[in-house]
């Protein structure tokens, strides 16, 4: 969310006073950059905290581009270790030397790092995808032992593989969904570090789109006590019955303890101005290693409502307490809302009509691809806002969470949709993830279980379909359920059959027919139009690669903007239309292929300017506020006196055009077709006025400009968050003299930042193959864009662009002190030497140099750093341990030292058969063993001493490090 400075003040937040800033002025109104206002003085408001056991993860990371394969192991010893749990092999294991590999910060998607390719995949936009690998080494305090603790991976593109401590915990059979690992068994605490390594599959695909590679989403790591809610289990959705309402809460509360437990449960009901209006009480007992529920019901007299038009939001904090003492507290933002679709008028909210006017969305954007900024997902869930749009459709997956709290926040409807059509059991449980995770969110108003699936005609299909729809129903009754059927909808038995709503992709010519054939079905369009645009090009040229802006161009399944809208707007029994698409995306770049990289059917580009579209739906989809495009710019050199086709898309009853002070005529506005004019084209301005009921409301105008002589830079907002992780877009575009957008401008920019950094760049041209993670970009129909990240702390991010030829701009942002999330801090990997074999204690001196046969498993006994051991024999205090370490990279170049932090007893340290060093006082003590330069395995033996009747060994950890 975004407040202004002036709430800020209100609401006692220090603020720091404004600096002088080096603001470029407003852009002129130039139809293909959407109007970019002025910079706003907004700041982004902090995430909201709902489960306070959260620590990031996203720092720390190493990764490695490219699978690491390891022979398979062939001899009887190598053999029996592999099917061993924690000896995982290879990168997987805990001792892989992973020095050489690349520090990261998550989220990261490495396919954006790759260079377009003509032989890669063109539905993933040419980019070669392959597989890679992450390791992150983590330090447990001491006094998490016996805290629950679960690793919490956002999501993985495509398929992951996860292990903990060398030990196979977690497989991800989708890239939309998140990973979440009980660690507890496996933690290790203190000094002893611990080992996650993931294997990030990105050759399987999901989609026919860009999918992205990698770990792309927050990571996180919950610490909680063993008497916990479970991660997704707080369910509040509030309900109104015989028109009053409540808010009935759900907690699933798991006991990780050794003992079963009884504790108090407790919900407080928080408005939107922080005051409590209510709470309830409850208690729930569980047994060891189970989970049980508590459930309260909250009464509320006369909340405010969530609309689209006014989106209040409420929270919910439960607790759990046990002798009177909070052990875990999750909280959640509720609306208070009811939603019905009805067959014959469409879709009610509040008991007031709605007509859907949403998007299908991805989630990838110009520069950063599927690793979303957080402060992206709001961005854009303004730009679709402005434009009156009002419901979105996640296609087809998961959406990220931070995209469903800015739909929360700004009052858009969602379809929330499932990626993976199969009801069994590991796909099942993606569907219960995806509705346990989001069923307390106002903004979801569907549950879509699959698009445009080949069995959505047969009997199969109604069954699978039936499955599905049931496990959403035991987890959520209180929302429809519909599947995106573009085939199949009159055969016997169908999954139309089997859901709540009909959602129908682009068979327009189905709409009458199927309401006819089925009066009593709820019915919404939940894709269509699949229209072409390339931003600023007005005339089609397919040996450019380049589609009119005029909306004349369409899929042949599809419809133009103008066709789609009509088709739905006109037939009160469709709930809404789901356009396809909101923003251009990479990948997908139909009708064409190479050298198209990225999609067409966007009403933005993959930056988020817009495109005529923008301004066509903003025009049919606002009825309050006034609308007034012109389309297209007026600068057509060498076209003088040959006519121009002028489109004026607005709201309003009545529009008149005139150029240069003379009047074209006036035109009555037909919504659904929009006025036009054939203008002879002569330089100077090209003016459109607006009335309603006879009153002037709006008026705009676009100039023929001149040359361009400089760049300026145009901010979204004057303020951003030191919590080193705010991002926001800047627009960069050519003016002329007059400070005027030269919308033909293809001038070559690069950006310098202090205080911050560039983190990815665009100019939504499909075309374009250059980089999109280098800080240079050429315009493209004027405009181009940098995405900046502002460093950690209080200060100011200053952005500059240059281009040859042009005057270079300036642009500043006040970056205000802000805590970042709780985060756990990186650790540097160190080499820990920890499974060793140890002998029998004996009586006299073994020999440290005895050889064991590979097949013996049992003459040796299995031994950890911070484990002593005890003869049961006083006169048996001899005994030895053994292990094998290959030292890493940089230590194997240099010769380094296994650091011994502490040896109990007498000990000598033997290396390759050599004898190393030698500890003479039994006290417990430190003991270092140096080895010389070489690469290559290490045998290490330790020959320890014990005081007669004492423990002895290896008292803490053991390491292998430079000297």
């Amino acid at each position: 969310m975004t407040v202004t400075r002036r709430a800020l003040l209100a609401s006692g937040i220090a603020v720091p006073a404004l600096p002088p800033f080096a603001m470029a002025a407003p852009a002129v109104p130039y139809l293909d950059s959407g109007d970019a206002p002025a910079p706003f003085d907004i700041v982004p408001e902090p995430p909201f905290v709902a489960d306070p056991s959260l620590l990031r993860l996203d720092t720390g990371w190493l990764f490695h581009k490219g699978d690491i394969v390891v022979p398979q192991p062939m001899g009887h010893e190598d053999t029996y270790h592999a099917a061993k749990a924690g000896v995982a092999p290879g990168a997987a294991g805990v001792a892989w030397d992973d020095s050489d590999w690349r520090e990261v910060v998550l989220p990261h998607d490495w396919a954006m790092e790759e260079p377009v390719d003509p032989t890669a995949n063109v539905a993933q936009g040419y980019r070669k995808r392959g597989i890679g690998w992450y390791r992150r080494t983590l330090q447990l305090p001491p006094e998490w032992r016996g805290k629950y603790l679960e690793i919490q991976l956002g999501a993985a593109a495509t398929n992951a593989t996860v292990w903990f401590n060398g030990i196979n915990v977690a497989h991800s059979y989708s890239g939309y969904t998140a990973i979440l690992i009980d660690i507890t068994p496996y933690a290790r605490f203190g000094e002893e570090l611990n080992t996650l390594s993931v294997r990030v599959d990105a050759d399987t695909m999901e989609g026919w789109w860009y999918e992205g590679a990698g770990l792309y989403r927050h990571n996180w790591l919950a610490v909680r006590d063993p008497v916990a809610i479970v991660t997704d289990g707080l369910h509040a959705d509030p309900r109104r019955v015989d028109g009053r309402w409540t808010v009935p809460v759900a907690l699933t509360v798991a006991n990780n303890a050794r003992q079963a437990a009884t504790v108090q449960a407790e919900a407080v009901l928080f408005d939107a101005a922080g005051r409590e209006i209510g709470r309830a009480t409850g208690a729930v007992t569980i047994d060891p290693l189970d989970r049980g529920e508590a459930r309260m019901t909250i009464a509320v007299a006369d909340p405010k409502l969530w609309s689209v038009e006014t989106p209040t939001l409420y929270r919910v904090e439960a607790r759990l307490l046990r002798d009177g003492k909070a052990i875990d507290t999750r909280a959640t933002r509720i609306g208070f809302r009811d939603l019905r679709f009805d067959a014959g008028t469409g879709f009610y909210l509040n008991g007031q009509h709605v007509k859907l006017k949403g998007v299908c969305v991805h989630q990838d954007h110009a520069g950063v691809g599927v690793a979303m900024p957080d402060a992206l997902w709001d961005w854009r869930a303004r730009r679709l806002k402005a434009m009156g749009c009002n419901a979105i459709r996640c296609s087809h997956h998961a959406p990220a969470p931070e995209m469903l709290d800015a739909c929360d926040r700004l009052g858009i409807l969602v379809m929330d949709e499932n990626r993976n059509f199969n009801p069994s059991p590991d796909f099942l449980a993606q569907l219960e993830w995806l509705v346990r995770r989001d069923r307390n969110r106002p903004s979801v108003i569907m549950w879509s279980v699959f698009n445009e699936e080949p069995m959505q005609a047969t009997e199969q299909g109604f069954e699978m379909v039936r499955r599905m729809a049931h496990v959403v129903k035991e987890l959520d009754d209180s929302r429809p359920v519909t599947a995106a059927m573009n085939d199949g909808m009159f055969t016997p038995l169908n999954v139309s059959q089997a859901v709540d709503v009909v959602g129908i992709n682009y068979q327009h010519r189905s709409y009458d027919p199927f309401h006819a054939a089925h009066p009593a079905k709820p019915m919404t369009s939940s894709e269509d139009t699949s229209a072409f645009m390339t931003r600023g090009v007005w005339k089609t040229d397919l040996a450019k690669h380049e589609m009119s802006s005029y909306d004349t161009e369409a899929a042949d399944w599809g419809l133009t903007h103008h066709q789609s809208w009509k088709e739905i707007d006109t037939r009160a029994f469709v709930g809404g239309t789901f356009v396809w698409t909101g923003f251009d995306y990479h990948g997908e770049p139909t009708p064409f292929e190479w050298p198209t990289t990225s999609s067409l059917f966007g009403i933005m580009d993959l930056c988020g300017f817009a495109k005529m579209a923008f301004h066509l739906r903003r025009a049919q989809w606002e009825d309050a506020a006034p609308a007034l495009a012109i389309a297209p710019h007026w600068t057509w050199p060498g076209r003088e006196g040959q006519p121009i086709r002028v489109m004026v898309l607005s709201n309003a009853d009545t529009v008149e055009l005139s150029l240069n002070g003379k009047s074209l005529g006036k035109q009555k506005v037909d919504r659904l077709a929009m006025p036009e004019w054939q203008v002879p084209y002569q330089s100077g301005r090209l003016e459109a006025v607006a009335w309603r009921g006879g009153r002037e409301i709006a008026r705009t105008s676009v100039e023929t400009v001149g040359a361009p002589v400089a760049l300026q830079l145009i901010a979204d907002r004057r303020t951003m968050l030191g919590t080193g992780t705010d991002v926001q877009p800047f627009t960069v575009a050519a003016v002329d003299a007059r400070g005027r957008v030269v919308p033909g401008a293809d001038a070559r920019v690069t950006f310098a930042v202090t205080g911050g950094a560039v983190i990815g760049v665009g100019n939504g041209d499909p075309n374009d193959h250059d980089s999109e993670v280098e800080p240079v970009r050429r315009l493209f129909s004027g405009l181009a864009q940098a995405l900046v990240r502002a460093d950690a702390g209080a200060g100011t991010v200053t952005l500059t662009a240059s281009a040859p030829g042009l005057k270079s701009a300036r642009v500043m942002a006040r970056v205000v002190k802000a805590e970042p999330l709780p985060a756990l801090p990186p650790t540097r990997p160190v080499a820990q030497l920890t499974d060793w074999k140890r002998s029998e204690f004996v009586a006299t001196r073994p020999d440290p140099l005895r050889v064991y046969a590979k097949n013996d498993m049992n003459s040796l006994l299995g031994a950890r750093p911070g484990r002593l051991e005890q003869s049961r024999d006083a006169a048996a205090v001899w005994s030895t341990y053994r292990t094998t370490f290959v030292p890493r990279r940089r230590v194997a170049e240099q010769g380094g030292v296994v650091a011994f932090a502490e040896v109990v007893g007498r000990a000598e340290a033997w290396i390759d058969g050599e004898r190393r060093a030698v500890k003479s006082d039994p006290a417990a003590g430190p003991l270092l063993v140096p080895f010389p330069k070489g690469a290559g395995e290490h045998a290490l033996v330790l020959l320890v001493q014990a005081e007669p009747g004492q423990p002895s060994g290896l008292g803490k950890v053991v390491a292998v490090r430079e000297r």
